[in-house]
């Protein structure tokens, strides 16, 4: 399968990875959509999956939005055209939607968001708009018009009289129709429309950056939540000073100092980004087996041969320390060291784990305790 239109992976970094749009003709030759719009329908009526419905003109009002869950008759008081279905992290509900993540992961996990999928009879569209993430289209069912091109930021005008953020006076600047196993990759910033041309369904593969923000505040918030964050500053040296209302330059240094010394850990720096990275959307996503299952019983099954994988809303990823490793799966960190080291790597390579590879690893019982923990969390399960 040639997912990225003769490019390798590098070559398409390099050259379009936030750079500018790409159409993939076939990249997925073939394609079959794993879900119908009734079961799309079914997922948005569920407590716990988030979804939405924009109908392009109610009323004579333009872009109007409603959240699920929704109830089942709600469907049927839809027009014929010009709405939308949208379905948030549907790779977490859908193992082979969640199987499809395999194939772009030559962007590091950490940057994976989800899988969205959007139905529309014929006329349905979102509206023109830009997103803050990179995001591949593949047209799963249908056909849809794209037209897109252009870079839109927070000046760009949008339409009035609806939540949602629609682009006004915006024109693309390519049009190209998508049929099954089609594929645009868009960047950042770029505008883009697309218009379902008969039912269609599309799934967009979506990518994620936390904003500075997200990283001040994140790794702020998780350097006052250690042990040592509620001692309070001592002065020992404490000086006569001739006007008691100076903050003398030495207090300003000993504050400035006490700051770059948290901010500047690293390592406390590594196990916060991981942890965040991995922490689940939901948690309803990652919950525990309805059998907690003993060692002996995963040794059992490694052994036998049965196929260990990721829930599909878990998040793996490590990072090296030195003389350890860090794992983190969904929002926790464990530290490996020495020969458990390997462990990591293994885990976070795809959403399948290497059986042959794991049951050597799987003889350690340090090792067989973290592999119980993780499938007993619900991190993983056998297929």
């Amino acid at each position: 399968m040639d997912m990225l239109g003769g490019l390798t992976p590098s070559e398409f970094l390099r050259d379009y990875w936030q750079k500018k749009p790409r159409v993939i003709r076939q990249a997925f030759p073939g394609f079959q959509c794993p879900v119908s719009a009734d079961e799309l329908a079914g997922l948005a009526c569920e407590q716990g999956v988030e979804s939405r419905i924009i109908i392009e003109n109610e009323d004579g009002k333009p872009w109007q939005l409603y959240n699920g869950p929704f109830e089942p008759d709600r469907f049927q008081q839809l027009p014929e055209q010009d709405w939308t279905l949208l379905v948030q992290g549907l790779d977490h509900w859908v193992p082979e939607i969640a199987d499809l993540l395999d194939h772009f992961r030559f962007v590091p996990n950490w940057r994976l968001d989800d899988i969205m999928a959007s139905y529309a009879p014929r006329g349905g569209s979102v509206g023109p708009h830009y997103d803050q993430y990179d995001v591949f289209l593949l047209q799963a069912q249908g056909h849809r018009r794209w037209t897109f091109g252009g870079h839109c930021d927070h000046t760009s005008p949008r339409v009035e009289g609806t939540p949602l953020r629609i682009l006004s006076h915006w024109e693309g600047e390519e049009t190209v129709t998508l049929a099954p196993g089609d594929m645009l990759y868009l960047p950042p910033g770029i505008g883009h429309h697309g218009v379902a041309e008969d039912d269609c369904i599309t799934l967009s593969v979506g990518f994620r950056a936390p904003t500075v923000d997200d990283i001040l505040t994140g790794f702020t918030d998780f350097l006052c939540g250690q042990s040592d964050a509620a001692e309070h500053l001592s002065d020992p040296d404490l000086q006569i000073q001739d006007n008691p209302g100076i903050i003398a330059p030495r207090v300003i240094d000993r504050i400035e100092s006490l700051i770059r010394e948290r901010l500047l850990d690293r390592r406390q720096l590594v196990l916060w980004f991981g942890q965040y990275t991995t922490a689940p959307k939901s948690l309803d996503i990652v919950v525990p087996p309805d059998d907690p299952a003993g060692e002996a019983d995963l040794a059992e099954a490694i052994r036998a041969g049965e196929q260990l994988r990721w829930n599909e809303g878990s998040r793996f990823a490590y990072h090296d320390l030195g003389e350890e490793t860090a794992l983190f799966v969904d929002g926790e960190h464990y530290l490996l060291r020495g020969d458990a080291r390997p462990l990591a790597p293994l885990l976070c390579a795809g959403a399948r784990i290497p059986m042959a590879a794991l049951a050597p690893l799987a003889e350690d019982s340090a090792l067989l305790g973290l592999i119980t923990a993780l499938y007993n969390q619900g991190s993983v399960y056998f297929e």
